[in-house]
């Protein structure tokens, strides 16, 4: 097998899109000709329907080709029989997103046969896996935003319906291009926590600034909602972009709920300046504790004090 192109990776869905082409070699001992009786003719192509063919399926894929496999056989005279065909395969894969936009991920093609056991077809592979990644990367077109890294391959034994099947297993690594999620996502975030501190510089008297980091935090609200959309719902771990977004969006909170404190406290200054018969009136609970701390505290440091209440 080689991969010719990684059209797409769903990582919402986890599913992997790749144009792969196929190539299956057996025997068939009923199949013999002399070249020099039939003009050295050493192969022929016959239809697909007229000879027996592998049940081979891929575990999995969850979409069938659309497109018409290859209606021909290559048939040499010694018996061996040639299949090539080039497919669209929409397979599922499990993707760890832990390291987004970081992260390097790892899909598996599977072949088996449908309905034969060990004991009636045995499957073998090209067993070099540097070969195999080097012809990969000769024929690749297309890598979407993805990096192709390797391609191995290994075999395993299955036992689902009572009896034993040979499992190839092909992995096709790829690595994520960052550079994109880096300009378009993780900087801007950024860049809205260095407004959100910048606002510190605006004056607290009028409802400019906390307008201001509301409309930075709501940003920063529509950047979350875009990465919900693209990491999957069902992944083991937070991702540590999410944790990098909860962390800012936090921040900017806390810098929000501080600015409403400071113009409360302002606007309560002011109309005590404004009516001061109203300095007499009580004050919330919250803010008489303040005051017997501050009281307490000047009253410390003033000598003029009795000991007793500096005490």
């Amino acid at each position: 097998m080689r991969i010719y192109a990684i059209l797409d990776v769903r990582e919402a869905d986890q599913m992997f899109i790749s144009y792969i082409w196929v190539y299956l070699r057996w025997d068939n001992e009923h199949i013999q000709w002399d070249p020099d009786e039939f003009c050295g003719q050493k192969h022929i192509l016959i239809p697909t329907k007229y000879l027996w063919m592998p049940d081979l399926t891929i575990e999995e894929m969850t979409e069938q080709d659309k497109a018409t496999p290859s209606s021909h056989l290559n048939v040499g005279n010694h018996g061996w029989v040639e299949f090539r065909n080039d497919q669209v395969v929409v397979s599922t894969c499990k993707m760890e997103v832990y390291r987004f936009p970081f992260d390097i991920q790892s899909c598996n093609i599977s072949f088996k046969s449908v309905m034969h056991s060990d004991n009636k077809l045995r499957l073998f592979y090209h067993t070099n896996n540097s070969e195999l990644t080097e012809q990969s990367r000769q024929t690749i077109q297309t890598q979407y935003e993805w990096i192709f890294l390797n391609m191995t391959v290994h075999e395993k034994t299955v036992n689902h319906f009572g009896f034993n099947q040979t499992v190839i297993v092909y992995t096709i690594s790829m690595k994520r291009r960052s550079v994109l999620y880096i300009a378009n996502f993780l900087l801007p975030v950024l860049f809205f926590l260095c407004l959100d501190f910048a606002s510190f510089l605006l004056s607290d008297t009028g409802g400019e600034k906390v307008g201001f980091k509301v409309t930075v935090l709501l940003a920063v609200t529509v950047m979350q909602l875009i990465l919900n959309d693209i990491l999957p719902p069902s992944s083991d771990k937070i991702p540590l972009i999410a944790i990098y977004c909860i962390g800012i969006f936090t921040l900017m909170l806390l810098s929000l709920l501080e600015t409403i404190l400071v113009m409360y406290l302002i606007d309560k200054d002011q109309k005590l300046i404004e009516n001061p018969e109203d300095k007499h009136s009580p004050l919330p609970c919250c803010c008489t504790e303040i005051k017997k701390w501050i009281c307490c505290a000047s009253a410390a440091k003033d000598q003029s004090f009795p000991k007793e209440v500096r005490t």
